[in-house]
């Protein structure tokens, strides 16, 4: 049986296992705290949606939940105008590079993006920042395998689909290419995913938390 520690996490206290992230752990207690990019079974996130932010007792700058082990008498604040900041700034930049059109999206009503600007009031269009992209330079949705399509254009690059078409399905078909804002997920030589390794078993489609992958 694994060991316990007390956190605080907005003025409550909760007994969690020893070691785990304070992402989980204040998951597993009821508290939301945003994310995309995370997962339990990783070892090392990467942490690169910047929307787990949090603040914590003692250290002086906000840090992301995920990457953070909890600790004895741990003091955690999910919610201050710093972290607010922090969080709507990293969403926004999402939204920035993201095709919105929900109704239209496989992933209505069921979207993370929407979940998340629900819990934080946040406002699911761009108010500061311009989109990165027109409709006229939206890429092509690959729908080549039979059974799911792939819409780049509502991406949000959480590595997902990557991880269980790695580690759990083991076929090693996608990855990310490119750098920058050209980053994507796409298959080798950014082929459709029908003439690549993928098995079609629509394992990265459970996972995408967005619609870009849908049935």
């Amino acid at each position: 049986m694994s060991s316990k520690v007390k956190i605080t996490i907005d003025g409550q206290q909760y007994q969690v296992p020893a070691g785990e992230k304070l992402l989980w752990a204040a998951l597993d207690c009821g508290i939301y705290i945003p994310h995309l990019c995370g997962n339990r079974e990783e070892e090392r996130p990467e942490a690169s949606c910047r929307l787990c932010f949090v603040e914590i007792e003692g250290i002086p700058d906000p840090v992301t939940a995920c990457t953070q082990e909890v600790i004895e008498g741990m003091v955690v604040q999910t919610r201050t105008p710093r972290v607010d900041r922090l969080v709507g700034t990293a969403f926004e930049l999402l939204l920035s590079n993201h095709k919105m059109r929900c109704g239209k999206c496989p992933q209505n009503r069921r979207c993370e993006l929407q979940k998340i600007a629900r819990e934080r009031k946040l406002k699911l269009r761009l108010t500061r920042l311009r989109p990165l992209l027109t409709e006229e330079q939206y890429q092509p949705i690959d729908d080549s395998p039979d059974s799911f399509i792939y819409d780049s254009n509502r991406c949000v690059l959480c590595g997902r689909c990557i991880w269980v078409d790695h580690k759990v399905v083991k076929v090693g078909a996608i990855g990310f290419i490119r750098r920058g804002i050209d980053r994507k997920m796409s298959t080798f030589g950014d082929r459709p995913l029908s003439e690549s390794p993928c098995t079609q078993c629509g394992e990265c489609v459970k996972v995408c938390p967005v619609g870009a992958l849908g049935f």
